[in-house]
């Protein structure tokens, strides 16, 4: 009676334990597969891989939208790497175009999302694909899918041209800056892009602090010098530091 009681304990713990993973794996919803979202002037770029990213809020998230010529790949696997293992890759608003035009939604394609990757299926490897995601503040990062060139856009006021506060790699891609953007391109990328930016503005603010904080710090430090020296000089004016020299080396008055 006791190893029912233990057997049927235990397989209702397993059937709550795999309805919770249900409940966190149910998959990206239809309406977010479908939700609203512009690539028309992503799509008249040369670039085999276009992508976008916008500026997210003071509390939120950035926000990317990327194009994709297929040139021949049918089946992807999304997913993005962490400290610990790999999680699918989040995305929303996906589209189809078949080398016709014909446009199909997110909801009409074969996607699918378990623990580690999210799988898309396309109808033909010659259309184009588009999704949207969300990405960092200040950073971005997305693995090159599939083989071509790759144009990538930052926010209005962005840049990563200051080492210091800015990245961007793989290495080998070309930048310009067209009405205050950002814009770089690979003739061929590999592995992942990974964007580390900043406000272009900001920089210049805060060098423009350091420059006050260095000028006010060397005032002081001028006028404490000068204050030390004055006193120096009051002391000797007083007698307070005379030194008495004694030249005299040999022996003690008395005992010479």
């Amino acid at each position: 009676m006791n190893r029912r009681l233990v057997f049927g304990s235990l397989a209702v713990v397993l059937l709550i334990g795999l309805a919770g993973c249900t409940m966190f794996f149910t998959g990206i919803s239809d309406d977010e597969l479908d939700r609203e979202q512009e690539y028309d002037d992503l799509r008249d770029s040369d670039a085999d891989v276009r992508i976008d990213i916008e500026e997210g809020g003071i509390l939120s998230s950035g926000e990317y939208r990327t194009v994709y010529d297929l040139n021949g790949t049918e089946d992807f696997s999304f997913s993005q790497s962490t400290f610990y293992s790999e999680e699918p890759l989040d995305i929303h608003s996906v589209r189809y175009w078949y080398p016709n035009g014909t446009e199909v939604t997110g909801s009409e394609l074969d996607v699918d999302q378990d623990r580690s990757s999210t799988d898309l299926s396309v109808p033909d490897g010659n259309g184009t694909l588009a999704f949207s995601g969300a990405t960092g503040r200040s950073t971005f990062q997305l693995p090159t899918y599939v083989t071509g060139s790759y144009e990538v856009t930052l926010p209005e006021g962005e840049r990563t041209s200051n080492f210091l506060f800015g990245d961007a790699s793989p290495s080998g891609y070309d930048r310009e800056v067209v009405d205050d953007q950002e814009r770089l391109y690979w003739d061929h990328a590999d592995g992942t892009i990974s964007l580390r930016y900043y406000s272009a503005g900001g920089v210049s603010l805060f060098l423009g602090l350091v420059g006050v904080v260095v000028v006010v710090g060397g005032i002081g430090v001028a006028y404490y010098y000068r204050q030390v020296q004055q006193l120096q000089e009051q002391r000797e004016e007083l007698g307070l530091d005379v030194e008495i020299e004694d030249d005299d080396d040999g022996p003690p008055p008395g005992l010479k």
